[in-house]
């Protein structure tokens, strides 16, 4: 295939670059934001692209980013290479903030006074887990399977952190598009500008080499012949 890797990366280096991407974060950033600008489509098409790439990082639907950001910006008609970029905004290490958040809001929104802090989060987080390989492994052998940790993984974590991303996802995906719209206008204009400006000055050339050329053909015929 031609856009295939020559090199193939081992599965743990792949991992550990979703993680701690190649350069850095602040690079893989200044990439993103690059690219933003630089897409061919309006303004408001692209701020509803980040804006739905946003949003859907705030859910816990972890493997459906991509696709759930795909079908909002089809939704609003917006830029869908926008969207999937925008994902970027949930990773690894803001992750982590997003669903403290949301998990606290959706306790709230629930009336669920738990109180769980980060520990409690990651503990519940590893229980399931943990469980859920126990249960996968079960059936290949005669070991009995058990929910408990993942009936309390869903109904301490998943559903509060679903209940409460919906909110946090919409006024942070407003305050993305709003803030995309005069950065990505901004730079279209100079953009353009300075697209006509070279054209202007190919245009000119043009002229003055088709001037010089005139000249030189009118002197060779007004030149007395010896």
């Amino acid at each position: 295939m031609v856009f295939r890797r020559r090199d193939r990366r081992p599965i743990l280096t792949v991992m550990t670059e979703m993680v701690f991407p190649r350069g850095g974060w602040l690079r893989a950033t200044r990439y993103v934001v690059w690219r933003l600008w630089r897409l061919p489509d309006p303004p408001h098409r692209i701020g509803r692209g980040v804006a739905a790439g946003i949003f859907i990082s705030f859910t816990p639907l972890f493997g459906f980013h991509l696709i759930g950001a795909w079908l909002i910006a089809w939704a609003i008609r917006g830029n869908v290479v926008a969207a999937l970029l925008a994902t970027f905004v949930g990773n690894p290490l803001t992750y982590p903030i997003f669903a403290y958040g949301s998990v606290w809001l959706g306790h709230w929104l629930m009336g669920m006074h738990t109180g769980l802090g980060m520990i409690e989060i990651v503990d519940t987080f590893k229980g399931a887990s943990i469980e859920f390989w126990d249960n996968v492994k079960a059936i290949f052998t005669a070991a009995p399977t058990q929910w408990h940790e993942m009936g309390s993984f869903f109904h301490t974590l998943f559903l509060p952190d679903l209940l409460g991303s919906i909110p946090l996802g919409i006024l942070a995906g407003m305050a993305g598009h709003y803030m995309t719209l005069p950065v990505v206008d901004a730079y279209q204009k100079r953009r353009s500008k300075k697209l006509r400006e070279r054209v202007e000055k190919l245009r000119l050339a043009k002229e003055r080499a088709e001037k010089l050329a005139a000249e030189r053909a009118g002197g060779s015929r007004n030149a007395p012949l010896e």
